[in-house]
């Protein structure tokens, strides 16, 4: 690993980092938040998933969650959204598709079959370095925004046992009915549809063998909530599957991380009660 930055914040040390990547043949960077505890002994990590155009660096400058994961004693690792450095047809030309959009899949139509494995990334590839390399337990969670929280909720609901617990801000929950998630699935799955369904939450529900209860804040004012988050979808599934779910609808917030950063609080102290 290459030491890109380090800067101290509430006692403890972020640090973004370069390395080599099996899962995406190409170089990655991530950010780690190490609280002033790793000082003396292992802390558990929440993984945060970032959003459509986003990289590492829109959590850990925006979000604001440093003070509160200083004071719960919480490592966070921020991964970046997509693999960088190809140059595929097509692959630069919108922000909901290729670039900056991997949407945590792995991808199995060419070229993006080739490198954009971010579903491996984040499950297993990023933990098993972190926790090799840093003071950190086996013990994880995971959260995210919008393309993100998709991510963070698939992530879990399809590796049972290997998060102790999850959230997300606005996540696109049906991602194989919504225009976004339409769209990165025939670029990145086919047209065959049946196999879309294996990355889509709303689907997943139904045959979760862990019932992880499901935090997740979705701000009513938000301009993609109707066409392209469909959180209710999500909601009417965990009923019917009698999955543990808080759906906190909130008055008046948006898309952005102002949203995020209003509500991380709440966020960062649900997973490290599972943590701890």
């Amino acid at each position: 690993m290459e030491l890109l930055s380090s800067t101290k914040s509430f006692g403890g040390w972020l640090k973004r980092y370069r390395h080599e990547s099996l899962s995406v043949k190409g170089e990655m960077t991530f950010a780690i938040y190490l609280p002033p505890q790793a000082e003396t002994q292992k802390v558990p990590v929440l993984y945060w998933l970032s959003g459509l155009t986003c990289t590492d660096e829109n959590f850990t400058q925006k979000a604001g969650a440093f003070r509160k994961a200083a004071e719960l004693g919480l490592a966070i690792v921020c991964p970046d959204t997509s693999p960088r450095g190809t140059e595929y047809p097509g692959e630069h030309e919108s922000y909901d598709f290729g670039s900056g959009a991997g949407f945590y899949v792995n991808a199995t139509v060419a070229p993006y079959s080739s490198t954009y494995h971010m579903y491996d990334y984040v499950v297993q590839e990023l933990p098993h370095l972190i926790e090799a390399n840093f003071p950190v337990t086996e013990k994880r969670s995971i959260s995210g925004h919008s393309m993100g929280g998709h991510g963070a909720l698939i992530c879990a609901l399809k590796n049972p046992g290997k998060y102790q617990s999850v959230s997300a801000f606005a996540p696109i929950a049906n991602p194989t009915n919504c225009p976004w998630g339409e769209k990165a699935f025939t670029g990145y799955l086919g047209d065959d549809k049946a196999s879309w369904n294996e990355w889509d939450a709303t689907l997943l529900v139904e045959k979760a063998s862990e019932r992880l209860h499901l935090l997740i804040d979705q701000g009513e004012a938000d301009n993609f909530l109707e066409e392209q988050l469909k959180p209710d979808a999500l909601l009417e599934a965990c009923e019917k599957a009698d999955h543990p779910i808080t759906l906190r609808r909130q008055l008046g917030y948006d898309h952005s991380y102002f949203f995020i950063a209003s509500f991380i609080d709440d966020h960062l102290e649900h997973h490290a009660k599972a943590l701890n």
